[in-house]
Parts: structure tokens; sequence; C-alpha cells
């Protein structure tokens, strides 16, 4: 199946981040609510699946039974996947600057009602590894190659239901799936050592039978490789632990709780699409 027409590279890749930042920023300036910060930090994640030649898909036929399939179960931060879905071509490009309008098809978290090609309504907290393993699964059934991957916030592995799908996934050997934590360390409430440490991380997951991979998740290049041994890992899920930045890209934003769930000014929408040039 085709990854859109052709596999990005390096440089277009990093292009495509920067116009995809531009989008969020623009976004939620619009809305005048919506989540930055962390839709910022999953960039790279979700640009380089959607346009690195790793997730299988094509916009074309949203609904081909062998494709990858796609979650954000952190759905606040879904001006990242409507940005990078918009780009694809899933969705208008003209229309991302009514996120959270009444009417909108971009809504404020996710949902299949209003964008079909969406894989499922998130936002939800804690359900997302679920559906992905769900979906995995059925593809062995099927004897289907598709792949399931799915970004999880973390915070948002706090939630016990994330431990219980995890050891579920590891049990049944779902091997398939790649569960993506957003490591950006902060929070709703702050920094996330400061309301519940998950540290040590990696080794939890390895403790609930998963394939571990821990990287820079800004790192273009690391994150193809990571996708690349997801895929060649057999008899195990896949957890890749991609270190980010709330609010990369823009400096003011950056490792800055306040800007978990805060639009931006019209004046610091100026400035940060200044630093985005």
């Amino acid at each position: 199946m085709a990854t859109l027409t052709q596999t990005a590279g390096l440089e277009q890749l990093q292009a495509i981040c920067k116009t995809i930042r531009r989008h969020i920023i623009e976004m939620t300036g619009a809305a005048k609510s919506g989540h930055p910060g962390g839709s910022l930090s999953a960039v790279e994640i979700l640009v380089s699946l959607y346009f690195g030649g790793h997730l299988r898909h094509d916009p074309a036929k949203p609904d081909r039974a062998d494709r990858d399939r796609f979650l954000l179960s952190k759905g606040h931060a879904c001006p990242v996947l409507y940005a990078v879905m918009a780009e694809c071509g899933y969705t208008p490009i003209d229309q991302l600057n009514t996120l959270r309008k009444l009417g909108s098809i971009y809504q404020g978290h996710p949902d299949r009602r209003f964008i079909p090609s969406l894989e499922g309504s998130t936002g939800s907290l804690g359900q997302g590894l679920s559906l992905a393993i769900g979906m995995g699964l059925a593809a062995r059934l099927d004897n289907s190659p598709a792949r399931a991957y799915v970004v999880l916030g973390d915070g948002e592995i706090q939630e016990g239901q994330i431990w219980e799908a995890a050891m579920f996934g590891a049990y049944h050997k779902v091997d398939n799936v790649v569960a993506i934590v957003d490591y950006n360390k902060i929070q709703l409430d702050g920094f996330v050592k400061d309301i519940m440490e998950l540290e040590p991380l990696a080794d939890k997951w390895r403790a609930f039978g998963w394939h571990v991979i821990e990287i820079d998740g800004h790192n273009l290049a690391a994150l193809g490789a990571a996708w690349d041994e997801a895929r060649a890992t057999k008899g195990k899920p896949t957890a890749v632990i991609a270190h980010t930045i709330k609010g990369k890209g823009v400096s003011f934003m950056e490792n800055n709780p306040k800007w978990h769930g805060v639009a931006p000014s019209p004046d610091e929408v100026a400035m940060a699409l200044k630093e985005l040039a």
C-alpha cells in the first residue's frame, strides 16, 4: 500500500514538521482554547509515521482493510493529528482554523462522527492502548499485515487501564502493536515527577513483557529506526518511550506547564509564527 505518493526525505520531513507546528499555533490561537504544548511535543512522532514511509496508509482509500491503524489516545492533543491528516489529504486544510467551533469537523477531541477516517474517537484517557490491542488482535485473526500504533501521554499512563492492557498485550504476544509514550514529563497540573513519578519507566514496560525502545522523540532518524525495530520484533509488543519537550519549537512554550491547555494570544501567535518561519 502506498504511504502517500512517496516517502519524504529527512529535509522534507523537517519542513513538514515546521508546517505542522505553524498549523497547531494558528489553530489553537483561532480557537482561543486547546492544548498546544502536548501537540507540539508529538509532531515528529506523527510526521515520521505518516510521511516517512512507516505507516501503511492511503488517503485515497482510507478504509482499506490492510491499512495500519493510528490512534491518538491523548486525544486533547488533536491539533497535531488534524494538521497531519489535513496535510496528508484526508481532511481540508482550509478548515483547520475552525478547531473547536460549533459544527466543525475538527472537534476538541478526535471524533469519528465528524471525521470517519479516524480510527477511533479518543480522549477519554487510559483507553487508547486497549483499542490498539484489540485492533492488533483483529488483524492477527484476519491474517492481515495491518499494525496498530497508539500515542499515549505520560500523564495518561498513570491510569490503571493502561497497565491492564499492557499485561494483556504481552500475554497474548500481540507483536503488531506499538505503544508510543510522548514523554514530555509535564501533565495538566505540573511536572509528572511532582504528581506521580513514572520512573523507572522503561523497566516497567519491560517487566510487563514488552520490547522497549527509548529514544529522542524529536530525532526523525531515531524514530524511523524505532519503527523498523518494532516491525522486526516478534513475539511481544513494542513500547517506544519518546523523550520529548512540551511546547517544542516555540521558545516561550518549551518545558512550561502553562501551555498544557492554554491557547496563545494573538500577540503570542505572531511571536510563535515568527520563530517557526
